[in-house]
């Protein structure tokens, strides 16, 4: 909030600059990336709009970066609340599944191998907020937010994970999630407009995925660990639309799926449709 950022230039010293944009871009990728770009501080960390920070946030994050010198700080719980201008409670919760959070600071294995495959055990949270950054990590890894909604943040954190060397897991809750129901994936949608939704983030994100892991040698010579990679990716996608999957025919499911790859430009649009319809089959057998 405004009145934590100046008491913490009150107590650190620094300045506050405020950026506006003219129009609301519907995405947190685009504010984020200037906000980088004008930054000028040691350490980048991303607060959204509904959300807010306790009063010892960014102290103890800092202090954690500088003491272990992590490249990212990576906190594995917060609070929730609810949309109350003022919130009455904050609920204490885990970003990841308890059973996968430390209960002292601990570094996450430099191994990419290991990182994907917590990642694809959602032993790695990937929204933005959980992350407090070094600024020089991210400029000479010229990492940003892809222009894409949702699972912007997904991809970012793909590359973070990939990219850096020491990422520090500190279990002490900083950030306070407000649940707004007309967030950019919190907004209700019909069911087919829930499955072109993240559809097409599915389209956009896997082209991004593959894109990025043809430019590093880890993955020519680990196959394995990239369709993994992807596969998380899109798991995560699917996860997101499940329930509008079900609540449609499959044969409703399909023509969607063939509509919107058949727009996009893609070769062979109906493989595709097809393609994901069987796999989303075979994922609602595998749960049963």
């Amino acid at each position: 909030s405004l009145e934590i950022a100046e008491s913490y230039l009150e107590r650190f010293g620094g300045r506050l600059k405020i950026l506006s944009l003219s129009t609301n871009t519907g995405s947190g990728a685009v504010p984020r990336n200037i906000g980088l770009e004008h930054a000028q501080g040691k350490y980048v960390y991303f607060v959204d709009a509904d959300d807010f920070v306790i009063d010892v946030t960014l102290e103890t994050l800092f202090d954690a970066a500088e003491n272990y010198r992590a490249e990212i700080v990576y906190t594995e719980k917060g609070f929730r609340c609810n949309e109350e201008f003022v919130p009455k409670e904050l609920t204490e919760v885990s970003w990841n599944p308890p059973q996968f959070v430390s209960d002292v600071p601990t570094f996450e294995a430099e191994d990419i191998s290991a990182r994907i495959e917590r990642l694809s055990k959602l032993a790695i949270a990937v929204n933005t907020c959980s992350k407090f950054l070094r600024r020089d990590f991210l400029i000479v890894n010229d990492i940003k937010f892809p222009s894409m909604r949702p699972a912007e943040d997904v991809i970012w954190t793909i590359k973070l994970l990939c990219l850096t060397k020491k990422i520090l897991r500190i279990p002490t809750p900083l950030y306070v999630y407000r649940r707004h129901g007309e967030s950019v994936t919190g907004k209700r949608r019909s069911p087919e407009d829930t499955i072109i939704f993240w559809t097409r983030s599915l389209a956009k994100g896997t082209a991004l995925l593959n894109e990025f892991t043809n430019e590093l040698k880890f993955f020519a010579l680990n196959p394995d660990v990239k369709l993994l990679l992807i596969n998380s990716f899109a798991s995560i996608q699917f996860d997101c639309m499940a329930d509008a999957l079900k609540s449609l025919p499959t044969e409703k499911v399909y023509e969607i799926f063939l509509r919107e790859f058949s727009t996009s430009g893609t070769s062979n649009p109906a493989l595709i449709a097809y393609l994901l319809t069987m796999m989303n089959l075979y994922r609602n057998e595998l749960r049963r």
